[in-house]
Parts: structure tokens; C-alpha cells; sequence
């Protein structure tokens, strides 16, 4: 799949570029973005060094098989492949934590410490397995508690209310992770074949009953107002404010602990901390050459302005759904580049203001939604995977979900 789009995606870039006469733009854009996708992997060395030692620690101290105990009710159902004690649970329940938080500088490695766990059970090196693509899905569709970098955006734009889209956003951005999971199963279960798939779809209907249950639920709480009933009594703003809490602590609190349990465990905290920091590099090195392919394809696919005819396209659909076609770049560009969608996005605020419905949903967008390009190049170049299977379609079915959910929580709560 990935070979496909990679194809497609300098293909369309190329042709646009020489339809445009942005030729020399497309050549400049490719040149620049490998560059910017080798300085990227090296700044991730020393942060990956860090977490990768501290990760270590816990493996060699036993609280990462505590913490795949802890959570062995639901790993089961979601990664049936992987041991019920393996190391793997721990590394991914840190990872999620991490992003739930916000905390992408802690996520990234632990995720990464997470695929060459799962890498040592996969039969085919080469190709994704099941229980990755099902850890993709659940990063590329991260339930977001606080999305601080387009609160701290609304801030400096003088929004009356920067985090007001909080709530927006982890309602989305759970529907996000419901599809994505939904969809990483769908697709297993389909490339194993039509009529397993069948078999599967007819054993869930009660799983798949208790989620439309709940969504409806949710959209009725929503829809009349009863959310802000039910948390009435607590003081304004203190769910935000006991989230913030916890992220800034939490990297502190990693920090301490976890050496701290190794000592009171007997492990030799420096030197494991020092074997498992060596790894940072490696890793780092790894990933430079999948980075370079997608940053690049992507790079030119901007520089050629095929975005622009891709929103003409689309901009149909979008009349359909409720969502303002100005929208409609942010919700194309996330997928494929934070910095760029968070540009998009912070024009749009800046033109049509901060706590517009514009400006609100685009928000919202980048809060519930991922680069999904960006994390499958990666975690998977992290471990050397080629045949990424059906890791892309299950991303960008999470991305697509987040969009739709956001359009319909923000048509409720701010028009």
C-alpha cells in the first residue's frame, strides 16, 4: 500500500508542477525537506537516548510486565497475538499515556521501544503484523485531553477563551481512536479473507451494538446540553487544569520513579540506564532513510499546489457534511504534515478570528487528528519495515472519523 502512495504522491506532484510551471518550486521543496527529515531523526537522538534508558530501567526492574498485568483485560482483545506478560503491553500503555498527555517528546521513543518489542514476535521482519498495525491505529487515533500547541496558538491570537475547545476535542478525537481500532480489525480480518471477515462481523454485533449505544449517548448529552450538567459542580476549568497538571508533571515524575523503583528493586540503574541509552542512536540513524522518502514526496506534493486542486475537488463534499470549504486544507494537510496543518490553521485564526466557528473548528481538527505519514515512516522505519499493509487505510480512516465527528461536535456546540 505504502509503494502506492508514495507513487501517487510524487507522481501527482511532478505533473502538477509541470502543469503550473512550479517545476523549479517542486525541485527545491524535495531538496530541502530531505534535508529537513535528517535533521529531524538527529534531534531525536538525544531524547530517544534519554527515554530509551529510562525504558530500559523499567524493563529490567519488572514494571513494565506489571503494567501489561494491570492492563491484560483489554490487551487481550486488542493485541490477542502478543503474551499476556510481554514487554510490548508496557511499552505501548506508556506510549499512549504519553500521548494522551501530550507529551510527544516522551511518546515518540517509548513507541518506538514499543515497535522492536513487537518487531522480536513478528514471524516476517519484513512485513507489519497485526498487533503493530493495531498500535498504529491507536497513535494515529490518540484520545487528546489537552492540545496544547493550538491552545497556546488561540492564546497568542487573543482568543477570549483558548481552551474552549477542549471538550470539542476529546470527543472527536475518542471517535478517532474508536475508528481507528474498528478499523485496523476490519482491515486484518479482510486481507485474510471475505468470508472470515463475515464470521467476525456476525460474533461482534453486541460490541458493535454497545458502540453505537454509546455514540448515541454521547451525541444526546451533547446535542441538549447535559455534559455541562453533569460537571456543573465542579470549579470552572478544572478538568483543564488538573490535565495541565498531570502533563507537567508527569515527565518529572517518569523520572524519578522509575530509577527509584530499579534501586529499590536491586537493578544497577547507571549501567542498565547506560545499554539501554546506546540504542537512541541506532534507532535515529534507522529511520533517516523512510523519513527522507515520505517527508520529500510530501514536500513536492505542497510545492506543485496540487493541495489547491484536490480542495476544488472535494469542496462538494464538504458543502454536503457542514464543513466550510476554507477548512478543507487543514483537514488534508494534517495527515501529512504537523508543522504545515498547524501554518494552515493558524492563518485561518488569524484571518477569520480566533473564536470564529472557522477558527474553532480547525482547531479542533489538529487536536483529533495525526500525521499519519509521519508516524508510519517512523515507527516502522524504526524496524526496518517495508510492507506496511493496511497501516495507512487504518490511519487515515482514524483521521477521516476525527474530521467527520469534529464537524458534527463543533456544528453543536458553536453555531
Amino acid at each position: 500500500m505504502m509503494n502506492y502512495i508514495w507513487f501517487f504522491l510524487l507522481l501527482i506532484a511532478l505533473v502538477t508542477g509541470m502543469a503550473t510551471g512550479a517545476v523549479d518550486q517542486v525541485s527545491k521543496a524535495a531538496l530541502d525537506s530531505a534535508s529537513a527529515a535528517v535533521n529531524i531523526a538527529l534531534g531525536l537522538i538525544g531524547v530517544m537516548t534519554l527515554w530509551l534508558g529510562i525504558m530500559k530501567i523499567a524493563h529490567e526492574a519488572g514494571l513494565v510486565t506489571l503494567l501489561a498485568r494491570a492492563i491484560k483485560p483489554v490487551s487481550r482483545r486488542l493485541f490477542p497475538d502478543i503474551p499476556e506478560d510481554h514487554p510490548a503491553i508496557g511499552a505501548m500503555v506508556l506510549n499512549i499515556s504519553a500521548n494522551w498527555l501530550g507529551l510527544s517528546n516522551a511518546a515518540t521513543p517509548m513507541g518506538l521501544k514499543a515497535m522492536q518489542e513487537l518487531q522480536s514476535l513478528n514471524a516476517d521482519k519484513d512485513t507489519a503484523s497485526d498487533s503493530m498495525i493495531m498500535f498504529l491505529a491507536l497513535n494515529t487515533g490518540s484520545i487528546t485531553l489537552i492540545p496544547m500547541t493550538v491552545i497556546a496558538a488561540r492564546a497568542v491570537l487573543k482568543s477570549a477563551d483558548p481552551a474552549e475547545i477542549i471538550g470539542a476535542t476529546i470527543f472527536a478525537s475518542t471517535c478517532a481512536t474508536i475508528a481507528g481500532v474498528l478499523a485496523a480489525k476490519f482491515y486484518i480480518h479482510l486481507q485474510r479473507g471475505f468470508r472470515l471477515l463475515l464470521r467476525r462481523l456476525a460474533a461482534a454485533w453486541k460490541a458493535a451494538a454497545t458502540v453505537g449505544v454509546l455514540a448515541v449517548t454521547v451525541g444526546l448529552l451533547v446535542r441538549f446540553g447535559l455534559f455541562a450538567h453533569l460537571v456543573s459542580w465542579l470549579p470552572q476549568g478544572a478538568f483543564r487544569k488538573a490535565v495541565e497538571t498531570l502533563s507537567r508533571w508527569a515527565i518529572p515524575f517518569l523520572l524519578l520513579m522509575i530509577p527509584l523503583y530499579g534501586c529499590i528493586k536491586k537493578v544497577k540503574v547507571y549501567e542498565v540506564f547506560i545499554e539501554g541509552a546506546k540504542e537512541g542512536f541506532q534507532v535515529a540513524v534507522r529511520i533517516i532513510p523512510f523519513l527522507v522518502a515520505i517527508l520529500a514526496v510530501i514536500g513536492m506534493f505542497r510545492a506543485s499546489g496540487a493541495m489547491e486542486y484536490f480542495v476544488l475537488l472535494l469542496t462538494p463534499l464538504t458543502d454536503f457534511i457542514g464543513m466550510p470549504a476554507e477548512v478543507l486544507p487543514a483537514a488534508l494537510m494534517r495527515p501529512l504534515s504537523g508543522s504545515g496543518s498547524l501554518g494552515i490553521i493558524t492563518e485561518l485564526m488569524q484571518t477569520h478570528g480566533p473564536d470564529s466557528f472557522i477558527g474553532r473548528m480547525a482547531s479542533t481538527i489538529y487536536g483529533c487528528s495525526e500525521t499519519t505519514f509521519y508516524v508510519v515512516a517512523v515507527y516502522f522505519g524504526s524496524v526496518q519495515i517495508k510492507n506496511t499493509r493496511c497501516a495507512i487505510p487504518v490511519g487515515l480512516t482514524a483521521d477521516a472519523a476525527g474530521i467527520l465527528a469534529t464537524v458534527l461536535i463543533c456544528r453543536i456546540l458553536f453555531l
